[in-house]
């Protein structure tokens, strides 16, 4: 019986590299590439299945683990990243959304080559799989100069270029303006699956800031309304707003955000200004809260017995300031 041809390393990563440059072509769309055909797959599948099973010292499993990860790594250094840095605003969201599409359907085709890693190799030194490391390569992108190692990566260097973004496309939205809903959706989605089930990445570096704009939003608004309109006026626009706001993330916000967004807001409109609200001569607060569906009763008796108390400044300081509790969507 013949022994099978031992594969060195260099032999073999020779051509699971033209594999891999072949893959790029196709994701990049710069030529016709054609797509791999069955063969094609075969052939690389087995050869890393032949390296991995050779005898020491010719077992290439470690080596083609790291290989794997630095594949991602030379991709995301050479392609993605200048074309995310030479775009802006809207235009670098939709590249970003792009190269993110791209990476994935990468991540799924590589792991489909190097799967026997996956299988033995892995499972045994209890390593992260070929699907996270893929993934979190476009997190996690090491770059080596002459001095140290810089932790750098596409995530965080255009993170907050990806928030302003965002944040103000969301304001235009706050203005009337008309956006692109869906790449909003898109691009928020990858705060949430670049977290890897954890929405750290999503609360940390996207809500955090977007609910501080928010509230910034809304307290320039409630400063300017609280002046121009009477109580009915101002009460009807904070109807509007949260209707809005819960709108908008139903539509491409994380549901996690829904509380906090209407809180914000409903501090900024209500809470703040509840005084001042009760305060307008000939309001109508009162009429308006009493009739209003969406208040609830107990919110229209908080009003009533902070009007009777008028005279009790510490007393109606007390109940007003609970009044955006109970001004409630349906």
């Amino acid at each position: 019986m013949n022994e099978r041809k031992t594969i060195d390393l260099d032999q073999g990563w020779d051509f699971m590299q033209r594999g891999i440059t072949k893959l790029k072509k196709i994701l990049d769309d710069k030529t016709e590439e054609p797509p791999f055909t069955s063969e094609d797959y075969m052939m690389l599948y087995t050869t890393i299945y032949n390296m991995c099973t050779q005898k020491p010292p010719h077992d290439f499993s470690q080596q083609l683990y790291d290989n794997y990860k630095h594949a991602f790594e030379e991709y995301i250094t050479a392609d993605v990243l200048p074309s995310l840095r030479e775009k802006h605003d809207e235009f670098m969201l939709r590249e970003l959304v792009k190269r993110w599409t791209n990476h994935k359907v990468m991540v799924r085709w590589l792991s489909r080559f190097f799967h026997y890693l996956d299988r033995y190799f892995i499972a045994r030194r209890s390593l992260p799989p070929l699907n996270e490391v893929g993934l979190t390569c476009f997190r996690d992108l090491v770059i080596e100069n002459s001095c140290s190692f810089l932790i750098q990566t596409v995530y965080n260097e255009i993170n907050a270029q990806v928030r302003a973004a965002v944040i103000a496309l969301i304001d235009q939205e706050r203005e009337n303006e008309q956006i692109d809903r869906a790449l909003l959706k898109n691009v928020l989605d990858i705060f949430v699956e670049i977290g890897m089930g954890q929405m750290d990445c999503y609360e940390n570096d996207f809500e955090v800031a977007m609910l501080e704009d928010t509230a910034s939003y809304y307290s320039r608004k409630a400063s300017s309304w609280i002046q121009e309109d009477s109580c009915p006026e101002y009460m009807q626009k904070a109807e509007d707003c949260l209707k809005r706001e819960k709108d908008r993330v139903s539509h491409y916000l994380h549901s996690s955000s829904e509380q906090k967004l209407l809180e914000k807001v409903q501090h900024e409109l209500l809470s703040v200004y509840a005084s001042e609200l009760l305060e307008k001569e000939h309001s109508g607060c009162y009429v308006l809260l009493r009739d209003d569906k969406h208040v609830t009763a107990e919110g229209t008796t908080l009003v009533k017995q902070a009007e009777d108390a008028a005279n009790n400044k510490k007393y109606k300081s007390y109940l007003l300031s609970d009044l955006g509790s109970y001004y409630t969507l349906p």
